[in-house]
């Protein structure tokens, strides 16, 4: 298929052009880097610079596509103002989304986020109703990044209702790669008292890539959301104890396909995308949290 990948040069962008490319479909990537202009590589992605806030931009780079995968976005709420956040990614979800309809394109697959439910960047903070956290969980975003996203699924929602496009959006947890586990997990690994909102989740960003082909390539009818997380938890924890130990019984506990199970469920993934995660925190770091030696 002809595939438009905005978001191309971040870190899921970059590994999901890849993963396009190597299951064999014509990619378009956009973003806001400069293009270059020397000769192309055999094999690389096409690209082109586009705002995706302006309509005739993101207009122009969708013309031409069988399916869309949309991950360009202000990634969290914390590192721009309050309005930024919200008026970037909304709109260049709904001029893609738009340009997407009136060109027929097939399948849309709309990059969310594990924050849709509201606990991670609330100015009223609350928990989950229950763990693992799966697609039923009751969403209550209050912040910009969160609300942008809850409301980039609902577009999904009226898009199908209006056309014949089919719409897959995706939650990832957090996603690493080999540039930052370390960084980033390995203070959890040594310590599970480093908490965070997801309930020690993460997600490969190879795994995520993975998942991202498989909704390109589906032929699921109407507007599904998967939540994608590596199965396991970082730092390869008991559950049901670290959430007992730090939770106490303020979160329902519900039944774990495994001891060291993720805080997020990708059980529906699995189920009906057919996604298989391949990779861990183990691939990368020792017990200590610490990179393993190359």
């Amino acid at each position: 298929m002809k595939v438009v990948i905005t978001g191309a040069h971040g870190k899921v962008g970059r590994a999901a052009t890849q993963a396009l490319l190597d299951a064999g479909h014509d990619v378009l990537a956009t973003d806001l880097s400069r293009p270059g202009f020397e000769r192309r590589e055999e094999g690389s992605a096409r690209y082109m610079m586009a705002d995706l806030t302006d309509a005739g931009e993101a207009f122009a780079v969708v013309r031409g596509a069988d399916a869309v995968v949309h991950v360009a976005a202000i990634p969290e709420p914390t590192g721009n103002p309050a309005h930024v956040v919200f008026r970037t990614n909304l709109m260049a979800t709904f001029n893609v989304l738009e340009a997407a309809v009136r060109f027929g394109v097939k399948r849309f697959v709309n990059i969310s986020s594990e924050t849709v439910p509201g606990f991670f960047f609330p100015e009223r903070p609350f928990l989950p109703d229950y763990a693992p956290v799966d697609e039923l969980h009751p969403v209550h975003p209050q912040d910009p990044y969160a609300l942008t996203k809850h409301f980039g699924e609902q577009l999904m929602n009226a898009a199908v209702e209006r056309s014949d496009i089919r719409a897959i959006s995706i939650r990832p947890s957090w996603v690493q790669n080999e540039g930052n586990y370390e960084q980033n997990l390995g203070p959890q690994i040594r310590d599970a008292s480093v908490l965070s909102p997801n309930l020690w989740s993460y997600i490969d960003a190879y795994d995520l890539a993975d998942a991202i082909v498989l909704a390109t390539e589906s032929e699921l009818p109407g507007h599904e959301v998967f939540y994608i997380a590596s199965p396991d938890n970082v730092g390869g924890h008991d559950f049901a104890e670290v959430l007992h130990q730090y939770y106490g019984d303020k979160i329902e506990l519900r039944e774990l396909d495994r001891v060291d199970s993720s805080g997020i469920s990708s059980a529906k993934a699995q189920r009906m995308l057919g996604w298989t995660p391949k990779r861990s925190w183990r691939d990368y770091l020792d017990s200590d949290g610490r990179a393993l030696a190359k």
